[in-house]
């Protein structure tokens, strides 16, 4: 089933008259309905009105108590996988504004204890140096001086050892100069030395490493509930189970073929004496 970004807010509604819809034909009450799904029945009213989005589990039980026919359980599983995934295009959080979207980031951060960040193109703000976080927002409309300041605010995250990181990058995302050479021997300077936090993993994957599955786009997996994505134009984030576990596979693919802890610090030692 194939969609596009506009569709996603409005797939909520739909998924909430089709599972009221239903109920309805089966000749139930919601407060049935939730005792045969061993759910309560604020639960039923909340996912009827769309006040709160059901997980594609939540949605399951539903269409089996129900009973529902293939045909429907086909159509309203892939409004919840819809459902549950949100389109956050780049003009619209610009307009909001870049700071609330560091806001956003940063209450991601707290929230999570285990992030793992795939980077195939470039360095991300939480390992980057002022000078490069200032450089990689020139594109970016209006004063980013502050947005450049919430990124380096955010990077504080990286010392709570209640939580742990992994970064993956390829050698392309190390070495992609989007400042002069003296400042990239900095920048990746700085990768080396938080390599040695005890809650924090670098991982490189240099040029030459034989990999079946291509690099297809930066991504970052919250513990296990939330993954996002991003591309130019914007930002897809995954809360269905399924989607986040793809997403963990090929997190874990690609750690396999990385290189890590002295290996790692290697070469990225000899990556940044070609800038020097």
């Amino acid at each position: 089933m194939t969609f596009g970004p506009e569709q996603l807010g409005q797939s909520r509604t739909d998924l909430a008259e089709s599972l009221r819809e239903l109920r309805k034909r089966a000749g139930l009450t919601g407060d049935r309905l939730a005792r045969r799904c061993n759910m309560s029945q604020s639960q039923i009213s909340k996912f009827e009105t769309g006040k709160k989005t059901p997980r594609l589990v939540d949605v399951e039980r539903i269409l089996r108590a129900l009973d529902a026919p293939p045909e429907l359980v086909t159509e309203v599983t892939a409004l919840a996988r819809i459902a549950n995934t949100e389109w956050q295009d780049k003009r619209s959080s610009w307009r909001r504004g870049t700071e609330r979207r560091q806001a956003e980031l940063a209450s991601l951060e707290s929230e999570a204890t285990e992030l793992r960040y795939f980077l195939p193109s470039m360095i991300t703000g939480l390992l980057a140096t002022p000078e490069y976080i200032r450089a990689s927002l020139r594109h970016t409309p209006g004063d980013s001086s502050k947005t450049a300041a919430r990124k380096l605010e955010r990077q504080a995250v990286l010392y709570d050892t209640s939580k742990t990181f992994a970064f993956l990058l390829t050698e392309q995302a190390a070495r992609w100069a989007i400042v002069p050479a003296s400042a990239m021997a900095v920048q990746i300077d700085r990768l080396v030395s938080l390599s040695h936090l005890p809650n924090l993993r670098i991982g490189v994957i240099p040029l030459g490493t034989v990999i079946s599955r291509g690099p297809m786009n930066t991504f970052t997996i919250y513990d296990d509930r939330l993954a996002t994505v991003e591309n130019f134009t914007g930002r897809m984030v995954f809360r269905d189970a399924r989607d986040i576990s793809e997403h963990l596979a090929v997190f874990s693919f690609l750690e396999n073929h990385a290189c890590f802890n002295d290996e790692a610090r290697q070469l990225l030692q000899q990556w940044a004496d070609l800038y020097r």
